[in-house]
């Protein structure tokens, strides 16, 4: 299975088995990762669930549509590698991938 590792804003890391088609928030949240909320439950409705991508992995990353760059305009310090982790859904070639969380999700 899959590894994402998650870096809280106090360096606390989180190395996680994701299943392929899951979600990184869902991932997140069934482990207790403080750091992300998921306020909406996943439908790209808050912001709750800004990460910011490694610069290594953002290449590697669907791109962002429409919706989810208006909920990225809410989220707290959003900067160029900012992504929501409901929309991004896990792959095999994703395995590996390093996302650090931000200070706060308000």
């Amino acid at each position: 299975m899959p590894k994402v590792i998650y870096i809280e804003a106090n360096g606390a890391q989180y190395d996680v088995d994701v299943a392929v088609g899951q979600n990184l928030m869902e991932a997140a949240t069934e482990n207790m990762i403080d750091g992300i909320i998921g306020e909406c439950g996943g439908v790209c409705s808050c912001a709750t669930c800004h990460l910011y991508v490694d610069p290594a992995w953002v290449s590697k990353m669907p791109p962002v549509d429409d919706m989810e760059e208006s909920m990225l305009d809410m989220a707290n310090d959003p900067q160029d590698n900012s992504r929501l982790g409901c929309q991004i859904e896990m792959t095999e070639e994703l395995d590996g991938l390093i996302v650090r969380l931000p200070v706060s999700q308000f």
